[in-house]
């Protein structure tokens, strides 16, 4: 026990569960920057499918998530077959699965922040640059991104804070694995199946609150910075 009267279990569900959250972040943002752009600037066939693909997640039972993750990245379905055979990588039961279940789930709350942000950026700001003789990814690197750092920040906090409460598409496409994939959610779920496991429970359960708060007001921080920045007025 150390001095917060943590275990060693529980230290080692903490620390998985913040790497398994910054994986799931990190990851999941250039293809959100991409979505919330084609979302936002698109026009093309099938917009609203994607859409709501996109946002199935938020509506699904997170067991049914975790179940399709099974199904298509376990060892024997189509992706995680190609991957294992042709890659050696394996997902499912492993630490690094539940990272892609966690930015499955927080994927879409990660777009629909940066998407208001894209549709808000003025065209006539990109155009100018555009006529200066910027390429396009110029103009999206120099002016349209500084302008939606404060949705992109947005978007990654909030997929940090999902994934960190993840548990029912994690706990069906990785199980709950001390060591592996036992993460802090779940971890609080094994204390409250055992007798005697609530003060576990309450102790893992304050370690959440403590680090969802601290997620959300570095974002307002970090969004404050940003917004600071762009417009010093």
């Amino acid at each position: 026990m150390d001095m917060f009267g943590l275990s060693d279990e529980e230290w080692t569900a903490i620390l998985l569960s913040l790497r398994v959250s910054f994986v799931a972040m990190i990851a999941s943002l250039p293809l959100g920057i991409l979505v919330a752009l084609l979302l936002a600037r698109g026009r093309f066939w099938g917009k609203s499918l994607l859409n709501g693909v996109i946002h199935l997640p938020l509506i699904l039972p997170p067991v049914v998530t975790g179940f399709i993750l099974l199904i298509l990245f376990g060892r024997r379905g189509p992706i995680g077959s190609l991957l294992d055979q042709y890659l050696g990588i394996v997902l499912s039961f492993r630490w690094t699965g539940a990272a892609l279940a966690c930015g499955v789930m927080g994927f879409p709350l990660m777009v629909r922040s940066i998407r208001p942000s894209i549709e808000a950026v003025d065209r006539n700001l990109e155009e100018a640059a555009g006529t200066l003789g910027a390429s396009p990814l110029w103009v999206f690197l120099t002016v349209t991104l500084p302008l939606i750092i404060p949705g992109v920040i947005a978007g990654m906090i909030l997929c940090f804070a999902k994934a960190m409460g993840e548990f029912g598409a994690t706990i069906t496409f990785v199980s709950n694995i001390p060591g592996e994939t036992q993460t802090l959610s779940a971890a609080i779920y094994t204390f409250t199946q055992v007798p005697g496991g609530d003060s576990g429970a309450m102790r893992l359960t304050l370690v959440s609150i403590v680090i969802s708060m601290l997620a959300l007001l570095a974002s307002e921080f970090l969004t404050y910075l940003a917004g600071r920045r762009i417009d010093p007025e």
